[in-house]
């Protein structure tokens, strides 16, 4: 188990690289919100060019290991379900994404969204698909985002595994439980492609020229945003608005921005494979529906 010194002295790599379980995750929830200097990290940074990654030798360990990182749930089940551990379940469609090259990833869009990112090395089908996230009535009027899904087409996931980019350590003795996952720092998630990644780069330091006496994007634009797409689409949303899909100017391409559940923390992604071991879709969890009202159904 992670102590606060060591969650303090971790570097941005280790910390993403280093597996954690589903405990440990809850621990540097609370932690990493006094960190003063986090926000200055940029995780994923690259250390080496992208063609390095994943080394031969990676992937070979990565075989060894990849059904451990695997999610506790199949979304495939839980997604046809209007019901869980007596709370009822909802889908809210969000759009489309659009993926020009196949190469993805997902991080913060506020904090951790730079060119040097670099995307999972599994890359998934090109085009324009389907944005759903599933939606849980924790109590009368009071709705979380439980997870987030892109199908890439109507097939049935059989198996799933987590993505990964291709330098995590995979020496650590991983348990089933474990995941490496992302860091929400704004409470929000957002799944890109290297294009759009790019493109939102480009538009966000055009900005921040345009707009120098507003030092926060979200402050100066994404909060009219939030609340904009509360107006037009209210179900299962705040006030402020718990989503938005925003479309990059002058392009066709959009950077979904998605409330992580009950904010800040680590989530894993997984890629989820049909019965020719396809990837058909790809899903980012925010939390364990049964980890979470499992007991209380008890």
């Amino acid at each position: 188990f992670l102590s606060k010194i060591q969650i303090q002295t971790m570097s941005s790599k280790e910390e993403r690289t280093s597996a954690l379980s589903r405990k440990q995750r809850k621990f540097l929830q609370f932690w990493k919100k006094n960190l003063e200097n986090y926000k200055n990290f940029k995780i994923n940074k690259i250390v080496s060019t992208e063609n390095q990654i994943p080394s031969q030798e990676w992937l070979e360990k990565y075989e060894k290991v990849k059904s451990i990182l695997v999610p506790p749930v199949s979304f495939e089940e839980i997604y046809s379900q209007k019901e869980a551990f007596g709370k009822k379940l909802f889908i809210l469609n969000m759009g489309e994404v659009h993926f020009p090259t196949g190469e993805i990833l997902v991080r913060d869009p506020l904090y951790f969204l730079h060119r040097d990112q670099l995307p999972y090395f599994q890359k998934v089908p090109t085009g324009k698909f389907p944005l759903n996230t599933l939606v849980v009535e924790v109590e009368e009027n009071d709705y979380r985002y439980v997870s987030t899904r892109v199908k890439f087409s109507d097939k049935k996931a059989v198996s799933y595994t987590e993505a990964l980019v291709g330098d995590e350590n995979l020496d650590d003795d991983l348990e089933e439980g474990d995941f490496f996952g992302f860091f929400a720092d704004a409470g929000l998630a957002t799944i890109v492609d290297v294009k759009t990644r790019d493109a939102y780069c480009d538009f966000r330091e055009k900005w921040h020229k345009e707009h120098p006496e507003d030092v926060y994007i979200y402050n100066g634009l994404f909060a009219e945003e939030f609340a904009k797409s509360y107006k037009e689409n209210p179900q299962f949303q705040t006030e402020c608005g718990d989503w938005i899909n925003f479309k990059i100017p002058n392009t066709d391409l959009s950077v979904p921005m998605i409330q992580s559940g009950f904010g800040d923390g680590l989530y894993p992604v997984y890629f989820g494979y049909d019965e020719n071991n396809e990837v058909c879709e790809v899903v980012i969890e925010y939390f364990d529906l049964e980890l979470t009202f499992g007991q209380e159904e008890e």
